[in-house]
């Protein structure tokens, strides 16, 4: 299973969920599932629904600044049909792309505890069991890298992250890295708009795009 609506796995989590739904009763306030379609050439994976992104609209990356900033991106490379990502239906589809997050649920202050990225670790393993040979997985952040290689029950120490790192997989799988597209990092100007489109512009010259 790569998606469970009603997994109840972490305590913490449930209870901050059932706080948030509390406070904003129109907000999602649950599991947020993978945006786009299944056979795709790269799989984007970040850390978790932001409070008043994903986890207020459904849609990963869909609501707040690191969204802003990654589909602008992704149009910009011909991987989204759209410039913004606004709601679920606001007509905006992917191209050969793919949205999940290593923690499928709302974290206190964006920071999901290690038990909890562990839990979780199933959905994303089951996702990335579905790729195809080639596949580009791009983790953004540390906790996002980390948690793809242990899906992929492979050693850390192999595959350290590094911004704009190309890791080849021992799986037949392509890893590239880069800092998360938040708001503390895009401001610091720990990730510049030229840095992140230089790491697309790598991705897609592999792909072929």
């Amino acid at each position: 299973m790569n998606y469970d609506p009603n997994c109840d796995k972490c305590d913490r989590l449930n209870d901050y969920l059932k706080i948030s739904k509390e406070k904003y009763p129109n907000y999602f306030c649950k599991p947020v599932p993978a945006f786009g379609e299944k056979n795709v050439k790269l799989l984007i994976v970040g850390l978790a629904p932001g409070l008043h992104g994903a986890n207020k609209t459904g849609r990963p990356f869909t609501g707040d600044h690191a969204g802003i900033i990654l589909y602008e991106t992704l149009f910009k490379h011909g991987f989204s049909n759209k410039v913004n990502s606004e709601s679920q239906d606001d007509g905006l589809k992917l191209n050969n792309c793919r949205i999940t997050n290593a923690v499928k649920c709302l974290p206190p202050l964006n920071k999901p505890l290690p038990i909890e990225i562990k839990n979780c670790n199933q959905f994303l393993r089951c996702e990335i069991e579905l790729l195809e040979p080639k596949t580009i997985l791009l983790a953004l952040g540390t906790i996002a890298h980390n948690a793809i290689l242990t899906a992929l029950n492979l050693a850390k120490k192999n595959f350290k992250f590094i911004h704009g790192a190309r890791h080849e997989l021992p799986n037949n799988l392509i890893l590239y890295d880069s800092y998360h597209c938040s708001r503390y990092n895009t401001q610091t100007k720990r990730l510049t708009t030229k840095m992140f489109n230089n790491v697309f512009l790598s991705i897609n010259k592999e792909i072929g795009g």
